[in-house]
């Protein structure tokens, strides 16, 4: 990691401006070009990485306008764009909430050699808080379980179950306990398929695959506002491409699409 310093101007790359969790997105895109092109010389940067042979760069600060929340790069072919956006927006945040030490309240200062405000009077080290969460898709033959939450109830937007990993519990705890609080359903052969950074603000998604076991669907209305059992030929609206949701999904159809295939 190197440490932040104060741009000449002539520094060239792709520049992520980040400020209260949203990025500076002018035409939709990521820009790129000589720190001068966009106002940025004298500002502090940080380099967080390269995309497409070109350094990344971060500047913590607010733009005018086009500042856009970083969901419009998730259809971006190449993910790597997206990882680095929210790496961008994550550490932007990390810095902003962390000028102060929480143990003595003195200034921080930035780790030269990791992703670190330390405190000089007491010697506190904070970290970027990653939280982690399980996404889970649930078949039943050849039906998955989607469901409405409270949060996407303005988009008619339909997907499967997730929540957060409390203290004191393995994952598979966590894929249980969350499937069981939201839809009252026992589930089993829980398996493992990939994990997403989703920085919306800090958490890490990991992805499972379900089966049904038994139990009645009877929601918690606090999270959802409707789920059901869906045919795969006769999906309602579901998350767009990119996202880990949709991945999920898409994965089950095969299998919903094999169990009928085989029954007949």
């Amino acid at each position: 990691m190197q440490p932040q310093f104060e741009l000449t101007g002539k520094e060239q790359g792709y520049w992520f401006i980040s400020h209260y969790g949203r990025l500076w997105l002018p035409n939709g895109e990521v820009p790129m070009g000589l720190a001068s092109q966009f106002g940025l010389t004298n500002k502090k940067a940080l380099a967080i990485g390269e995309w497409q042979g070109q350094s990344a760069w971060l500047v913590c600060q607010n733009m005018p306008q086009n500042m856009s929340s970083i969901r419009t790069l998730l259809s971006s072919s190449d993910q790597t764009l997206f990882l680095l956006a929210g790496r961008a927006v994550q550490l932007a945040e990390f810095f902003s909430s962390h000028k102060f030490c929480g143990c003595c309240g003195h200034e921080m200062y930035l780790s030269k050699t990791e992703w670190c405000c330390l405190c000089s009077n007491c010697q506190q080290r904070y970290y970027p808080q990653i939280s982690p969460s399980i996404i889970v898709a649930i078949r039943n033959n050849d039906k998955i379980l989607l469901a409405k939450h409270t949060r996407h109830n303005q988009d008619n937007l339909f997907t499967v179950l997730a929540g957060f990993v409390e203290v004191g519990e393995t994952i598979e705890q966590a894929v249980e306990r969350e499937v069981y609080e939201e839809s009252q359903l026992h589930i089993k052969n829980i398996r493992y398929v990939t994990s997403q950074p989703w920085p919306f603000p800090n958490s890490m998604m990991l992805a499972f695959m379900a089966d049904y076991d038994y139990g009645e669907i009877n929601i918690d209305s606090n999270e959802l506002v409707t789920a059901d059992w869906y045919h795969y030929s006769q999906l309602p609206k579901i998350p767009e491409y990119g996202t880990v949701a949709r991945r999920l999904i898409e994965d089950t159809i095969v299998l919903c699409r094999q169990y009928e295939e085989h029954d007949k």
